[in-house]
């Protein structure tokens, strides 16, 4: 193969490298450009990326100094023939790789000072900044996939930990009660949840000591799905919750007011019809961490962003004057 496609740079021709490079290997220099397709996970694709960007070089080029090192591959281009899609990958790998981030504009900036991201505009190579990319990436967004934001799993916690805290809170049990659908699950369903993964937790534990007998793998295999079952309808419940805050935000005109500000100080009355909770509800569940506010904050984001795109085409602006984003609980500029 290497003698059929030669030394690109003797021949000044570019080789196509397609297929999934995933293996732990560096591609080397006649390998420069990457063509990237059908690969839904943002994770793969640019660990696919980074396998090619890799630099290739050898050793003692010369022959006469083993010390000197010359690099062959100093660049790579990735190129996609489904460019909202790449920069949708790309805005959620950034924002992946720094969850904590209050910013998603600031997460995705940090990766693309890594990796930079060209357009051509019809005349010129053009780099695209981080609002750029999050643009193209959220006006390219279906109304279906910003819904999926506001009912990922992402945006609740339901570890032990988390339902210990709202378990042991009298007022946070009677805030969950008035989530639609919670009673259903039955009074005592974070109780079962964390005896039933503890049971599990004790007889994973007693087998590495010693095998299990069928009826203790039978009961170990009875009780992980059962609690595992309760786990995600309760997690359900909370999602259900997180999706009534976009009719929220829908409701609303302030715009430059964080959501918790709007949601706590401004319409708090507004607030409780869209949702069945109180203000101090809903301070309680977050104070307890039930709802993660670094993934809210990435969820209004895209709603804001998505809001204005559906818009501009028209020539419309949706809030005349706007500077500022209010996420959950930071502002961000809004160019």
């Amino acid at each position: 193969m290497r003698k059929a496609i030669g030394s690109g740079f003797d021949t000044k021709t570019i080789t196509l490298s397609c297929g999934k490079l995933t293996t732990g290997v560096t591609i080397a220099q006649w390998s420069s450009i990457l063509m990237l397709r059908n690969l839904q996970s943002p994770e793969t694709y640019f660990q696919a990326a980074f396998r090619v960007q890799s630099p290739w070089s050898i050793k003692n080029p010369n022959g006469d100094n083993p010390n000197e090192e010359e690099v062959l591959k100093p660049v790579c281009f990735v190129f996609d023939f489904a460019p909202t899609r790449a920069l949708r990958q790309l805005a959620e790998y950034g924002i992946g790789l720094a969850a904590e981030a209050k910013n998603p504009e600031t997460a995705v900036r940090d990766l693309v000072s890594f990796l930079p991201v060209l357009a051509f505009d019809g005349a010129n190579m053009t780099q695209i900044d981080a609002g750029g990319i999050l643009d193209i990436a959220m006006a390219g967004t279906s109304a279906t996939l910003l819904a999926r934001k506001w009912e990922s799993a992402l945006l609740v916690n339901v570890d032990n930990d988390t339902l210990r805290r709202v378990l042991n809170s009298p007022e946070a049990m009677e805030a969950v009660r008035r989530i639609e659908g919670w009673r259903s699950l039955g009074d005592n369903v974070l109780e079962l949840i964390i005896n039933k993964s503890e049971k599990v937790k004790a007889l994973k534990n007693k087998a590495k000591d010693k095998e299990l007998t069928e009826k203790q793998k039978k009961q170990l295999t009875d009780e992980e799905r059962k609690y595992k079952s309760l786990r995600k309808e309760v997690q359900e419940k909370l999602i259900k919750f997180a999706t009534r805050i976009p009719a929220f935000m829908y409701l609303t005109d302030y715009r430059e007011n964080t959501l918790k500000d709007v949601i706590t100080k401004i319409e708090a009355g507004l607030f409780k019809t869209v949702t069945g909770l109180t203000v101090k509800d809903f301070n309680l569940l977050v104070a307890l961490k039930v709802f993660n506010t670094e993934q809210m904050n990435a969820a209004v984001f895209a709603f804001r962003r998505y809001e204005d795109a559906s818009l501009k085409y028209t020539g419309i602006e949706s809030h005349q004057g706007l500077s500022h984003y209010g996420l959950y609980d930071t502002v961000v500029a809004r160019e």
